[in-house]
């Protein structure tokens, strides 16, 4: 017996949740995923909280955005060839241990009543080194574990496991925090350590195509994931919007900052409103998992991040709880669909041999681009004040979802996704 089902013969439309959840590779995935991510946000949290509390200063936090981002723009041009020519899941678990040991050393640190954060910038540094080359091996997972047939399904799972997580973490981190720092940092090392644990357990269904023997790691390798989005309009369209939505929307990082002087509430309130988004996130995960968006795909993106922008202003201007609770869901709940659709995207019209160095400048342009929109919204709030750094932020959203409706056309015209496919791949790869 085994405990992965035969789907190949049903169509992908015909999937249903559990159908998806007890094919055993994409189950497992989930739960290593869920466990990983419950630690790493968690981390997250209390980081820029106890940085904020260390210094008062809303630079502060934006520098350990920076501390994150730099490594995977550093290496971007290495960590996708080693996700794309090397065993992804190896590469994962390698730089998931990376990732523990910076949370261990966070929580040593802890413990020793800390009044510098230039420690806590090294260890940002160090799991930015970590992160950059899990994300893209990591990340190219999904189409290796789905069902044939079955990735939007799976995509849809994977991300509301995702946002599950972002919810656990921060919301445990108030509590965990309101202790302690150290307690924090425990709490997220123990999740990370169970999380690696269960990717022992990962297998795949399909595996990418051996590279070409006869084709050595080069520069112009390495650039090929760079040069592939910018002679594909539609990734290239999807995946900048994306960015310069995180990069000017990335109030989330100043929570502390809003929550002490904003809103006029503690550790246990703050950690909450970190949770909120994975709220948003979650809800709007499971409506998409139950029925996926099939039309109008496009003007859905472009009208989502617009939203996105909308609640990013009214998050500037409030002083209540409620609202700001509120506006940081409906945030959430848009950059869900936004999350759904570019993650459904990117591997339809990405070849497998290239997936690993698409996803790692990916990784850069979104992913890492959250850890520079902290960066951004730092010194934008410290400069101007936070009111000021988070309204405008949201208005440059708005600006850039009417310049790309307008630049990209392919990707305002895409309808459906089955109307999307990779080329084929050529010799070389």
């Amino acid at each position: 017996m085994t405990d992965t089902p035969d789907l190949s013969s049903i169509p992908a439309h015909q999937y249903s949740l559990g159908e998806v959840w007890r094919f055993g590779p994409v189950r497992r995935l989930l739960i290593a995923n869920f466990l990983l991510y419950s630690g790493v946000s968690l981390q997250a949290a209390a980081l820029f909280k106890q940085t904020y509390d260390i210094t008062g200063r809303e630079a502060d936090i934006g520098f350990i955005g920076l501390a994150e981002f730099l490594p995977a723009a550093l290496l971007v041009l290495v960590t996708g060839v080693v996700a794309d020519r090397y065993n992804r899941k190896r590469i994962a678990l390698i730089a998931v241990g990376g990732e523990l040991l910076c949370s261990v050393a966070l929580l040593l640190y802890a413990t020793t009543s800390p009044t510098s954060v230039a420690p806590l910038f090294g260890i940002a540094f160090a799991y930015g080194i970590s992160r950059a080359f899990q994300a893209p091996s990591m990340r190219s997972m999904p189409p290796m574990v789905a069902p044939v047939g079955g990735l939007p399904r799976t995509i849809a799972l994977f991300s509301a496991t995702w946002t599950a997580a972002i919810i656990v973490g921060p919301a445990a981190s108030g509590f965990l925090y309101a202790g302690h720092p150290w307690v924090a940092y425990l709490g997220s090392s123990v999740l990370i350590l169970i999380g690696w644990l269960a990717m022992l357990t990962l297998r795949f269904v399909r595996q990418p195509g051996p590279p070409n023997p006869d084709e050595r790691p080069t520069l112009h390798h390495a650039m090929e994931g760079l040069r592939f989005i910018r002679r594909t309009p539609i990734l290239l369209a999807a995946i900048s919007l994306d960015l310069f939505a995180v990069l000017f929307g990335g109030a989330v990082a100043l929570l502390p900052v809003i929550a002490e002087e904003r809103l006029g509430v503690g550790d246990v309130a703050y950690g909450w409103l970190r949770a909120a988004p994975g709220m948003g996130a979650a809800v709007m995960a499971v409506v998409i998992a139950a029925r996926p968006v099939h039309r109008h795909v496009g003007v859905t993106l472009l009208a989502v991040v617009g939203v996105f922008g909308t609640a990013t202003i009214g998050l500037g201007l409030t002083h209540s709880y409620a609202v700001a609770f509120a506006l940081l869901i409906v945030l959430s709940a848009a950059d869900m669909v936004s999350v759904f659709i570019r993650g459904s995207l990117v591997p339809l019209v990405t070849p497998d041999e290239k997936r690993g160095r698409v996803l790692a400048v990916e990784n850069v342009f979104i992913g890492a681009s959250n850890e520079l929109g902290a960066f951004e919204s730092g010194i934008a709030a410290q400069a101007f004040g936070t009111p000021v750094a988070v309204i405008a932020g949201g208005l440059g959203t708005l600006a850039i979802v009417a310049v790309w409706g307008v630049a990209f056309p392919s990707l305002r015209r895409i309808d459906r996704f089955e109307d999307l496919t990779a080329p084929v791949a050529s010799p070389t790869g």
